[in-house]
């Protein structure tokens, strides 16, 4: 069976991983303007850059969660997709092998003239994690780190759209689906593909198709999917 399974914020935040949007999430300590645009790049570099060097130190000192071990478990018996929101590795770090990353990977820096061209995209070295400003890439400019951020095209979209048109079920963790294009992908899988929401809190949804919701956290929730998936 073709799994894709979608998963956002709730499922690194079992790992101790700071959201974005939750109540004392990031986005009420940070201006969003000032650290996640290509206008707060612009202003002012070495604040974006080291905001990007903490967020780097946390996940350093976090690991995977159980719901990142039982979705890579998923693949001892289906062919699986990870399509994630989140720029952390902690997916890859529990043994899932192909993963998406829509919004872009926190280990990684690139270009800030070409931010997806793939020459200038590296991943940095577990003992060099803090970028300096005058660090450059290949084509000169400042080494930016490679995150997709707001008002920036997705450049994975169309390869997790494919992946979500071949899924036999979608499985959507951790995640409010107020975020765009990653939210569109609910309408992507075929007609009547079975579709279960892992989040103990309550979610808007925008599919037409029936969803089954276990609303729990993704590791609790996990468990109980694989659980329906065995028997």
């Amino acid at each position: 069976m073709r799994i894709v399974v979608l998963t956002g914020a709730g499922m690194s935040a079992e790992s101790g991983i700071s959201t974005f949007r939750d109540n004392g999430g990031l986005w009420e300590q940070f201006n969003v303007e000032d650290v996640a645009t290509p206008e707060g790049w612009a202003r002012n570099p070495k604040l974006v850059t080291e905001f990007y060097n903490t967020r780097r130190k946390e996940l350093q000192n976090v690991k995977p969660c159980l719901g990142h071990e039982l979705v890579a478990k998923l693949e001892e018996k289906h062919a699986v997709t990870v399509v994630t929101q989140n720029v952390d590795d902690l997916h890859e770090r529990a043994g899932s092998s192909y993963v998406i990353h829509l919004h872009g990977e926190l280990m990684k820096v690139t270009s800030s003239f070409s931010p997806n061209d793939p020459h200038y995209i590296k991943t940095l070295a577990e003992n060099h994690l803090e970028v300096k400003i005058g660090e450059c890439a290949e084509d000169g400019s400042q080494l930016r780190p490679f995150i997709v951020w707001f008002g920036e095209p997705v450049p994975e979209i169309d390869k997790a759209v494919e992946e979500c048109a071949k899924a036999d079920m979608l499985i959507v963790i951790g995640t409010s689906l107020n975020v765009y294009p990653a939210a569109g992908l609910t309408r992507c899988v075929p007609p009547g593909t079975p579709i279960y929401l892992i989040d103990p809190k309550p979610v808007t949804w925008n599919s037409d198709e029936t969803v089954h919701h276990i609303m729990k956290g993704a590791s609790e929730g996990m468990k109980e999917l694989l659980s329906i998936l065995n028997s």
